[in-house]
């Protein structure tokens, strides 16, 4: 099966060797997305919420460059520095992925370096 390389010119640059998505099949494999602007510009010690939406909105325009959308979501994963954000990160995620028909998920605490959180997800493009 052949796969597709995607590179989102609207979302944070990749931070390091890898592509922001790939289309193989009838799934698109969306790289973790951080709170980083799409000018590069960390939100590193921004509020939590400010870091949240920056993620959440890099994967949708990721996964609209690969012409898709978070609705097409069926594993979503969320990587948390502190546990203690999970019910604020739950209430943002229900901006971008809603509150019906909602992919797996899972969600866990990591030691994550100057941000507060990571979320990376797989999207099934077919009929």
């Amino acid at each position: 099966m052949p796969k597709k390389t995607v590179f989102a010119e609207h979302a944070a640059p990749p931070g390091g060797p890898y592509s922001h998505a790939v289309i193989a099949g009838d799934h698109v494999y969306l790289a973790g997305s951080v709170p980083v602007l799409p000018d590069g510009t960390r939100l590193g010690g921004a509020p939590f919420a400010d870091q949240a939406r920056a993620a959440f909105a890099n994967l949708a325009t990721v996964a609209q460059a690969a012409g898709a959308s978070l609705s097409q979501a069926v594993r979503v994963g969320v990587y948390l520095r502190d546990w203690d954000d999970f019910a604020a990160m739950n209430q943002i995620y229900i901006e971008f992925f809603g509150e019906q028909n909602l992919p797996v998920r899972t969600t866990i605490p990591v030691p994550l370096k100057g941000i507060d959180i990571e979320v990376d997800a797989i999207l099934y493009i077919g009929q």
